[in-house]
């Protein structure tokens, strides 16, 4: 058997399942502090025999093999968990292996192995909600070096009639700052599901992650971009997207058919939870 921990700013989702990720037990634990949503974590697993856990963290964490605090949380805001010891913590609970990487870096390995990429070899996962994350798999590996994208906080330009000033705590106006959930709702003084049928919202957010992913495509070159998230369940977006970064791109380079390259995850909320069992069993 095999254990997973997607972890969460807000909750904690914790399962086993077998080699052939069928799911024998699956439990959501609220993230407090690590005193107390670890000792659940730890309660959850105690009953079982585990060949290996796979972890996919929220962040910033040390991915680097070679650094001192590497399996750490590092600089979250997240009260209690800033330089906190996760992986320490779960190796010295269990003595198996652990395989370590980020939240949104297992949901691309979830989307690329059982997902909307099966059958490629690279894909890209970027989240749109309480904040913007982005993962990617690339050639099978999942992308990592002396730490791992950060691809919420680009910088990118600021639309012609956005007058918003970017609510990034770090940077104001860079890709989070001006196109996640919080700064959609401090613009327009409602939450996105709010919003539906307010065309200006969508056409601003739309040119916010065109930009995004023509950033990721000339750099990366994945063969399949999945957007997922809260925000990105406004369906409405996907067909805005895909003809801005058409616009964006002015033919300089050939393209994917961009239906077919831009997608929503076809796990939906399990992207995450599926690439933690499938790391559990690479890391074996």
């Amino acid at each position: 058997m095999y254990g997973a921990i997607e972890a969460g700013g807000t909750k904690f989702v914790c399962a086993v399942s077998d080699e052939n990720l069928n799911i024998i037990e699956r439990e959501s634990i609220k993230t407090t502090v690590p005193e107390e949503t670890m000792a659940l974590v730890f309660k959850f697993f105690d009953k079982f025999k585990l060949e290996a856990i796979g972890i996919g963290s929220f962040g910033p964490i040390d991915v680097n093999k070679k650094s001192k605090t590497y399996g750490y949380i590092t600089s979250t805001p997240k009260k209690g968990w800033a330089n906190y010891n996760f992986l320490g913590a779960v190796k010295e609970r269990y003595n198996i292996p652990v395989g370590w990487t980020t939240d949104v870096n297992a949901a691309a390995l979830g989307e690329l192995k059982k997902g909307a990429a099966v059958n490629l070899d690279s894909c890209l996962y970027l989240t749109v909600g309480t904040g913007i994350g982005g993962g990617a798999v690339i050639n099978g590996n999942l992308l990592e070096g002396y730490g791992h994208p950060e691809m919420g906080h680009i910088l990118i330009r600021r639309h012609k009639d956005d007058k918003y000033e970017g609510k990034c705590p770090f940077h104001k106006d860079c890709l989070e700052g001006m196109a996640a959930g919080p700064s959609i709702e401090a613009r327009w003084g409602k939450k996105a599901y709010e919003l539906t049928n307010e065309d200006k919202v969508w056409e601003i957010e739309a040119y916010y992650i065109a930009q995004a992913l023509m950033v990721y495509t000339l750099t990366l070159s994945p063969e399949r971009i999945v957007l997922g998230g809260g925000v990105m369940k406004q369906l409405q977006l996907f067909p805005l997207i895909r003809k801005e970064l058409e616009k964006l791109m002015a033919n300089y380079v050939s393209m994917p058919n961009l239906d077919e390259y831009i997608v929503p995850p076809a796990l939906k909320d399990n992207a995450g939870i599926t690439g933690c069992l499938l790391l559990a069993i690479d890391t074996k």
